[in-house]
């Protein structure tokens, strides 16, 4: 993920309500709860990078509104790590689950 552009992260942070919908399914939420918590605090601390909410739209709202010419190295590549990890507790959560078809 070290050549994604600000606008595919910001696609990744747009999907991640469906992303989190589909994984989940009908899994109890006890099941998911580590891995739920675990996004939440990626997403704050996204949100908290980009100045914004840590809801995913908001976070790819601010991301979108950055200029091309604005972006620095440090705030690309930690938003690039907290969509990598986002990623992996995405699939945590449909580990979890049994109806999940990959």
């Amino acid at each position: 993920m070290s050549s994604t552009s600000p606008s595919d992260l910001a696609i990744t942070f747009r999907s991640i309500p469906r992303r989190l919908r589909e994984a989940q399914a009908d899994t109890p939420s006890a099941a998911t709860q580590q891995h739920t918590s675990a996004i939440s605090d990626h997403l704050a601390a996204a949100g908290a990078l980009m100045r914004s909410t840590a809801d995913p739209v908001a976070i790819a709202d601010a991301i979108d509104a950055v200029a091309a010419d604005d972006w620095n190295d440090d705030t690309l590549n930690s938003l690039r790590s907290i969509a990598l990890d986002l990623g992996s507790a995405l699939r945590a959560v449909a580990a979890a689950n049994p109806k999940h078809d990959d």
